[in-house]
């Protein structure tokens, strides 16, 4: 993989001037000098440099990276199940999470994750904050994107905004290329596919307001049936 460059650089490290709390780039990789059938990880050496490059560009940004197949308790912390990962956090971990590298129009996404991760605030309506925080049940919003796709870096940020203003929330980024046993899994022939809690699922970048009636959708209990059954003799 190529490098930034520089007027790329020169963007990110304006857009990073209003950095506030210090971020934490904690990137799980694993070693591409060992081989092991069905574990290869060709984009870890591509996701580890480009998290470097980034974090180079803030004295806000740092980064830590461990091996999946040897920092086991780092991985038994975080439950990482799969590599590449980058979390990123700032002075506690909001659930944020890329599988997969951050490039192409995903590019923006690990952006926007900085920047409010840093800020401990989202960009969501007021509106939109006030019923997440009505939530008290486990959260997990999976996105699945690929790196051409214009549509899905939108439907990735709204829900990384989303864990931010919610503990129970979990959203994590997905390649789909990258991934294909979980684009499998969840039946992903379109992108963006949001997964939410295994039970909800849609495609497309939905409006904030649709988006979250499908999350709060995801936590609320089906309703009972109160229909009278009838008995034939």
């Amino acid at each position: 993989m190529s490098g930034l460059d520089e007027k790329v650089k020169e963007e990110v490290k304006n857009i990073f001037k209003d950095l506030k709390d210090p971020i934490k780039l904690i990137v799980f990789t694993r070693d591409d000098t060992i081989t092991v059938p069905g574990r290869e990880c060709p984009t870890c050496k591509d996701n580890e440099t480009l998290m470097k490059e980034v974090s180079e560009l803030s004295d806000k940004i740092s980064i830590e990276v461990y091996d999946i197949a040897k920092d086991d308790d780092k991985v038994k912390d975080y439950g990482i199940d799969r590599v590449p990962v980058t979390l990123v956090q700032s002075n506690k971990d909001f659930g944020v999470r890329m599988y997969g590298i951050p490039a192409g129009h995903e590019f923006a996404t690990l952006l926007n994750a900085i920047n409010i991760v840093s800020k401990s605030s989202s960009e969501l309506s007021e509106q939109t904050i006030e019923r997440l925080r009505t939530i008290s049940k486990p959260v997990h919003i999976q996105v699945f994107v690929t790196l051409s796709c214009p549509y899905c870096a939108p439907a990735a940020s709204m829900a990384h905004n989303m864990a931010v203003e919610n503990d129970n929330i979990k959203a994590d980024m997905i390649n789909a290329q990258e991934f294909p046993e979980l684009a499998q899994r969840y039946n992903v022939f379109s992108v963006p596919k949001i997964v939410i809690n295994e039970t909800v699922q849609f495609e497309g970048s939905l409006p904030e307001s649709t988006f979250l009636e499908k999350v709060l959708e995801s936590v609320t209990p089906p309703k009972k049936c109160s229909c009278l059954i009838y008995q034939a003799f």
